[in-house]
């Protein structure tokens, strides 16, 4: 297994040199990787990452989000994704192409104020990110306790493959819900909720704790070993 290496890095700090494949908050410079964000770099056979520790959150095309309907327009909604962006769903995405402003009332499919899971389709810096709700779960989300973390914290509380999420649901028996641009969405219990609540607001304010998925099973109701 390939070794990794971590390091806590700000920004203009080289984080690694070569040839490697490397993800945002990171600025190639010649042969040098350089750091945009504060945060903890890692190099390995994936290449460089840096997970930043704070920020706002930066859309992504393919990124799955939870947003709230802020506003209605003749030809679609405005959405709230948490993040400097608003998001646009744009009507024919939802009617198809028999769309049309004058025959379809767009507020009986989606009213402002509702909670709407869906995928970021495309993003560009000169307009808005557009969003799509095309695919299985997606859509106007109907129950469920909302909370919301710093989006710089969701890789954390998803874990390698799923498993500090998978962890949380098994031990709280809650469905759990979450979007890339942090807005987390938990049904369940009211007991199951507030565990669920509890757990993910740990791992946002101790993310660098070595031992946090023990300590999150152990808040739970589990006994981990690490």
């Amino acid at each position: 297994m390939p070794m990794i290496e971590r390091k806590q890095v700000i920004p203009g700090d080289v984080i690694a040199k070569g040839n490697h494949r490397y993800g945002p908050y990171i600025e190639k410079r010649g042969d040098e990787y350089v750091a945009l964000r504060v945060g903890l770099a890692e190099v390995g056979g994936d290449g460089v990452k840096l997970n930043p520790l704070t920020g706002p959150y930066l859309p992504r095309a393919e990124d799955e989000v939870i947003g709230k309907v802020v506003d209605i327009n003749g030809f679609g909604w405005v959405i709230d994704i948490n993040s400097c962006f608003d998001g646009f769903l744009p009507a024919s995405f939802v009617f198809g192409r028999e769309f049309s402003p004058s025959t379809h009332d767009l507020s009986s499919k989606f009213a402002v104020g509702d909670i709407i899971g869906c995928r970021i389709e495309s993003y560009e810096r000169s307009r808005d990110p557009q969003l799509s709700i095309r695919g299985e779960g997606y859509g106007r989300v109907d129950s469920g306790e909302i909370v919301k973390i710093s989006p710089t914290k969701v890789p954390r509380l998803i874990g390698k493959r799923g498993a500090m999420i998978n962890l949380i649901s098994e031990k709280t028996g809650c469905d759990i819900r979450v979007g890339q641009n942090g807005v987390v969405v938990i049904n369940g219990s009211p007991e199951g909720i507030s565990k669920s609540a509890n757990a993910i607001k740990m791992i946002e304010e101790e993310t660098q704790a070595p031992d946090l998925m023990t300590r999150v099973e152990a808040l739970v109701g589990g006994t981990g070993s690490g």
